[in-house]
């Protein structure tokens, strides 16, 4: 059985993606494993040095906050009941955290302190309380995917995320608000919302959407309420809540995190658009904690034993910049003036620390994906949702769901063909684009959050959609950093802005964001 550990030693494909006749058993899972430990042994060992100044437990970086349990000047047990008094304070008002699991954790927190104090650490995360997506399974802690068929669903095992950060020695504090399955929200809410639990608020303006689908992750970590979450990202879910919400997120290389134990996992024509990632305060996070859970994990068929570059070897004056101050949303996506003007102020930031910065972006290309991704989606009439629901026995399920379902016209398979093969022909010509530049900028959303009853669905369809901003990276598979930039105008809500590179380099994303961090200032506290 899998043991959680994380499969991408530095070395990995020059030396065992290419096949040794020389050496027949390289590719054996064991071998693999082995191999995994050892060159991981440094990332889940101890934290990285941290560049926070914060000096409150609940607003401090996860990465400074472990370090300060490394040297023993704040414990696991201090840390946990800073957390959970925050949570008490403010999850009434935001409905951010759906489920907590208060009890296990100070359990967890005062044993984690014991073995401290026998100079034992169990790893970079020691003693981090964390919440987790209520779509990602939790051992012994109802996980529900807000959907009533697991309603009272308690998981036997953790998802490979969750058991991957625990091994690090985070402790779970309880799970976050997400619209159904993640994909059906109510119709005419624009947040975070289903059935079972109702609807999240941004900490920045308790009317506004956290955006979904991890908005209750978002939300609870903008607002102090946890070091950081993990999120899933279909078409945006990580990103967009990361805009709304001020933080930083990571939607990593598709198939480079494994899906085991999400309620949306692998497989099937959509796999490689599902991606899970972290959603944290500060972009140091991202670069602690996403090669923590990244790698195979012999369940997930897709995932990709890809090494981990470090972000602090990317040189910037280097690196060739591309932007974009819309990407070409129509009509009420259209990107808005102060969305457009953060972006020209970000492209001149650059141009003082790269090598160059070009306004330029494959607007042709996200067109086409656009459309094929719709055609895609919506092509089975959205039976691939009605068997999720089956599966876990849900009758009454999200009612825009069942409105897409009842409007929905199925195409052929041969048109579904059609589509898929447009819609990779796309993702070549955007690699083709992207030989000419190392990373692009670009808006995550079209405007800032907006109230949480305002016209939004979920699902944009036809030519009006807003999946320019954020899908389309999805089905081309880059990773994408966001990190907040600026503010609107009147200074009280946050814009966050995309970090995009070629495939696997996520050290070119993260390194650029903590650049724009640290001009930008990143994540401030919210008035709740």
């Amino acid at each position: 059985m899998n043991d959680g550990t994380p499969q991408h030693p530095q070395n990995f494909v020059s030396q065992h993606l290419v096949p040794n006749p020389q050496n027949r058993e390289s590719l054996s899972r064991r071998t693999l494993l082995g191999l995994a430990a050892a060159a991981n042994a440094a990332v889940m060992s101890a934290p990285a040095q941290s560049a926070d100044t914060s000096d409150e437990i609940i607003y401090m970086s996860a990465t400074k906050l472990a370090g300060l349990i490394r040297a023993k000047k704040v414990s696991a047990s201090e840390a946990v009941e800073a957390y959970i008094a925050r949570q008490l304070a403010v999850n009434d008002l935001m409905n951010a955290v759906v489920m907590n699991c208060y009890a296990r954790a100070r359990a967890e927190a005062k044993a984690l302190d014991a073995a401290a104090a026998r100079g034992d650490w169990k790893g970079a995360l020691h003693g981090v309380p964390i919440t987790l997506k209520d779509s990602i399974d939790t051992e012994g802690v109802i996980s529900t995917g807000a959907t009533y068929g697991r309603q009272q669903y308690v998981p036997k095992k953790d998802a490979t995320v969750a058991a991957r950060v625990r091994k690090a020695g985070a402790i779970l504090l309880g799970k976050t608000n997400t619209p159904e399955f993640t994909l059906g929200g109510l119709a005419g809410i624009s947040t975070s919302s289903n059935l079972l639990y109702g609807s999240s608020h941004n900490p920045y303006d308790l009317t506004r959407s956290t955006a979904g689908s991890s908005g209750g992750a978002g939300a609870i970590v903008a607002a102090g309420g946890s070091a950081f979450d993990i999120g899933s990202d279909w078409g945006g879910s990580i990103r967009g809540p990361a805009h709304n919400n001020g933080i930083a997120g990571i939607k990593p290389t598709s198939v480079r995190v494994p899906r085991t134990g999400h309620i949306v996992d692998y497989g099937g024509i959509f796999d490689l658009w599902q991606q899970l990632g972290p959603m944290a305060r500060r972009v140091e996070d991202l670069t602690l904690i996403t090669p923590i859970i990244s790698g195979p994990d012999f369940r997930d068929a897709s995932c990709a034993p890809v090494p981990w570059a470090d972000p602090a070897k990317v040189e910037l004056k280097k690196l060739k910049v591309a932007f974009c101050a819309d990407n070409g949303g129509i009509g009420r996506w259209a990107t808005d003036d102060d969305t457009k003007n953060l972006v020209r102020q970000v492209a001149k930031w650059l141009e003082g620390a790269t090598q160059s910065v070009t306004e330029d972006a494959p607007l042709a290309q996200f067109e086409t994906l656009r459309d094929t991704r719709n055609t895609l989606t919506n092509g089975d009439g959205w039976a691939f949702y009605k068997r999720l629901a089956d599966k876990w026995g849900t009758v009454n399920f999200s009612p825009s769901r069942k409105e897409a379902m009842a409007n929905a016209k199925p195409i052929s398979s041969a048109a579904m063909v059609e589509a898929w093969e447009q819609h990779d022909e796309a993702k070549s010509r955007m690699l083709g684009w992207m030989k000419q530049y190392d990373v692009f900028i670009c808006p995550t959303s079209n405007k800032v959050a907006q109230p949480i009853d305002a016209e939004g669905p979920t699902w944009p369809a036809g030519k009006d959609g807003g999946w320019p901003y954020t899908g389309v990276f999805n089905s081309s598979g880059w990773p994408s950093v966001v990190v907040r930039c600026g503010s609107s105008a009147d200074g009280k809500l946050p814009i966050g802005l995309q970090v995009v590179a070629a495939p696997w380099r996520e050290d070119i994303c993260l390194a650029v964001a903590s650049y724009l961090e640290s001009r930008s200032g990143g994540w401030k506290k919210p008035p709740i």
